[in-house]
């Protein structure tokens, strides 16, 4: 192979094969050639000189040779993203000094060679920016969705406003090549600092979840539940709701509709976004039996209660006291009413009855209405809880104090504790008290 004819090989090579950019872009005009996106331009096409007068201003081209400086290369390399476009200084000088000097065939070989190396170079800093360079800009762990309309254009969004992604083409490649979009799994992913887009892609492909942290407490309706898991999982309200309120259901797991709030013993539980209604109930169910053990059952029995009795129990106590050192205390009252056959005459019952916890002064008017949870009316505990109670409301109950208070009545102070009584005479002293500091302070 001569010197012209290497020239020409080379200049053809070069000039056809390494003009690219990262993201692909498409020309203002239709050319008869491959779309830009996957561009490769023969460096005898008569647009040839256009093309780069119009998208490398920078450069310029005389007689099929390319000329730039080094700092019009860094501009465009940096701003523009144009990827193997530096071997094009390189070889450029090369081929210009070819024109004016001959080359052995030793050189001929280095010179091919490092055409080659520069090729796989350039493909091995295109793989790893692809597939292994970090791109999302953040301080902390992020985290994006992927709801039930898997919706990869959403995913994309929610990286770039959420995850700080810059490379957003280089991550929807790499995607679509993996067959994501077409597979999208539900769920919370985590995007953590330094991690690359190969890693994220694996992570959402396999259902990689980050586990969400649920704390649910001071609940009282079963719609309050509902909508807290509403507001931190996947799931609505309404198929929490449904499946709760249903007898059938309910029954399964042995409880009703109305003493269903037993089963949701406040705490923190991790569960995954995108658990299902049954699921999460299920792992309730879990919980609840992991909590009643056979010492806590064996305590119950003693004081002749059942674990959805207790909880009922103790709903009341933490409705009738804002002190929790006195839970067992007024666990110890109501437990000495139900074992003499006295009505529980619980304050607590009659808001819930009436619907309305704001009330701050109970009158006789409220006394007469009727309602299973009116322990004014009916002997016993009520049908379910009031509340769902605490694990220290359960163990007040379960621990409760022994001593021979029947009658309670809250302190004049309004500190939300109680002065206790173990006959009508000294309640009634109380409640005088109390009834007295009402009026001064014209509450009705």
């Amino acid at each position: 192979m001569n010197q012209k004819r290497l020239y020409n090989f080379c200049k053809a090579f070069l000039l056809g094969s390494f003009l690219a950019e990262a993201g692909g872009f498409e020309p203002p005009v239709q050319l008869p050639v491959r779309q830009f996106s996957k561009l490769v331009v023969s460096a005898t096409h008569p647009h040839f000189r256009w093309i780069f007068k119009h998208f490398f201003p920078e450069m310029r081209c005389k007689d099929m040779l390319i000329f730039l400086n080094i700092q019009s290369f860094f501009k465009i390399f940096l701003e523009k993203k144009i990827v193997l476009l530096w071997p094009i200084l390189i070889f450029n000088c090369l081929l210009t000094k070819m024109r004016v000097k001959k080359f052995s065939k030793k050189s001929i070989s280095l010179i091919l060679l490092g055409v080659l190396l520069l090729i796989a170079g350039g493909a091995g800093f295109w793989a790893y920016r692809l597939l292994y360079a970090s791109d999302f800009h953040i301080s902390h762990t992020v985290y994006v969705y992927v709801d039930q309309q898997k919706d990869f254009d959403d995913l994309c969004r929610q990286l770039i406003d959420s995850a700080g992604c810059e490379r957003i083409r280089d991550f929807r490649f790499l995607a679509g090549q993996l067959k994501y979009p077409e597979n999208m799994k539900t769920g919370r992913y985590a995007v953590e600092p330094g991690m690359d887009h190969l890693t994220l892609v694996n992570h959402l492909r396999r259902g990689q979840q980050a586990a969400v942290r649920v704390t649910f407490n001071n609940i009282r309706f079963k719609e309050d539940l509902a909508a807290r898991f509403d507001e931190q999982l996947m799931l609505s309200k309404e198929d929490i709701l449904e499946l709760i309120n249903d007898s059938a259901y309910t029954a399964s797991l042995g409880f009703t509709p109305e003493t269903i709030s037993a089963l949701f013993i406040p705490n923190t539980y991790e569960f995954y976004w995108n658990v299902s209604p049954e699921n999460l109930i299920r792992r309730m169910k879990r919980e609840f039996d992991s909590f009643w053990t056979d010492a806590r059952k064996a305590k119950a029995k003693e004081i002749g209660l059942t674990p959805v009795e207790v909880a009922v129990l103790a709903s009341i106590v933490e409705e009738e006291t804002a002190a929790a050192e006195e839970y067992p205390v007024v666990a110890g009252l109501y437990i000495n009413r139900l074992h003499r056959g006295i009505p529980l005459q619980a304050d607590p019952t009659v808001k819930f009855a009436m619907g309305d916890f704001s009330l701050q002064r109970i009158l006789f008017v409220h006394l007469e209405t009727d309602s299973p949870y009116n322990t004014y009316k009916y002997a016993g505990l009520p049908p379910g809880p009031l509340r769902m109670p605490s694990v220290r409301g359960l163990e007040g109950v379960l621990n409760y104090t022994r001593h021979n208070y029947l009658y309670m009545c809250a302190k004049e102070d309004f500190s939300g504790r109680h002065n206790f009584a173990s006959t009508l005479a000294e309640h009634n002293r109380n409640a005088d008290r109390y009834r007295a500091e009402l009026n001064r302070r014209r509450i009705r």
